[in-house]
């Protein structure tokens, strides 16, 4: 059966037919983009001096009250395509010089995306296909993916579920992510770099730190290094940016520098080794995409 006539790709599990009407992610059973481009701002095993060949896929299935891409994930900014014009899109970026294809928000298009991985395969696309995702998924949509994903980006946003209900209506929000992140292990194994330091396989969990929830990221960062050791990189983000004045007002404000430095020593005194941080200011409007099409007719 059409997994999109009664969709439960995500934990949502919205089981409705999106050739008829939409759920949570407000997507049909097209696929729909708002940008296609090189970008250089992710981890530097990630985009490097050439950059990672970015498609900016529209919903999402989490909806975080302080989604800095709500443009595209909650306001459903973009354009429909074809499957094949989307595997054309990976070969274009391939010939720009990318050095990756880095899916963001992929989950409500994974059917469609899984198809066109395949076709431009066929057609010579040879970087590795970067899988970046919220982590609210269901096992069996990440096991869809097993021999085509090189590289999964998971986020784990929570520990504490009160903080996913609270800020992404997400019920048991870790367990899912964790569960599906074990199968995204599973799939691809320790990380692995290419002589240019570039990432070629493996797992990069990111955590983004959110104001306030100091003790929620250290619960996080002992969770990943007990269960992975040295084997996964994590990606520990100060970037928090206020795109607007929200309803919650512990989120109307920056991450303070002692409580993000405070987290990295907590890191370090873990022992983790294998993990990015960033140490300038990181929270501006400036590491936003501007989703103006580009590279998607």
């Amino acid at each position: 059966m059409n997994v999109l006539r009664k969709c439960n790709l995500c934990k949502r599990n919205c089981l409705i037919d999106r050739y008829k009407r939409v759920g949570y992610c407000k997507q049909t059973n097209k696929i729909r983009i708002a940008k296609a481009a090189l970008t250089y701002f992710e981890e530097p095993c990630i985009s490097n001096e050439k950059g990672s060949g970015t498609i900016f896929f529209s919903g999402c299935n989490l909806g975080c009250v302080f989604c800095q891409n709500e443009e595209i994930s909650r306001c459903n900014y973009g354009v429909d395509i074809t499957i094949k014009r989307l595997a054309k899109i990976m070969l274009e970026l391939e010939n720009q010089g990318a050095i990756n294809i880095n899916l963001v928000t992929p989950t409500p298009h994974v059917i469609g995306i899984i198809k066109a991985i395949k076709i431009a395969k066929k057609s010579g696309l040879s970087i590795p296909i970067i899988y970046n995702t919220s982590s609210y998924e269901n096992v069996n949509t990440i096991k869809k993916l097993d021999g085509l994903v090189d590289v999964y980006l998971p986020d784990l946003k929570y520990f504490d579920d009160k903080y996913a209900i609270k800020y992404s209506k997400a019920n048991n929000y870790f367990e899912t992510a964790t569960l599906a992140i074990q199968e995204m292990y599973n799939q691809v194994g320790p990380v692995q770099f290419d002589k240019n330091g570039n990432i070629k396989k493996g797992v990069i969990v990111r955590h983004l730190m959110l104001p306030t929830l100091k003790e929620d990221t250290k619960t996080i960062l002992k969770y990943l290094y007990n269960t992975y050791h040295d084997n996964i990189y994590i990606s520990i983000m100060n970037q928090y940016t206020i795109i607007h004045k929200l309803k919650y007002e512990e989120l109307n404000h920056k991450i303070k520098e002692k409580d993000y430095n405070e987290v990295i020593d907590y890191a370090l005194n873990l022992g983790i080794k294998n993990a990015y941080c960033q140490l300038d200011n990181t929270s501006c409007k400036d590491f936003i995409p501007d989703f103006d099409l580009e590279g998607v007719k």
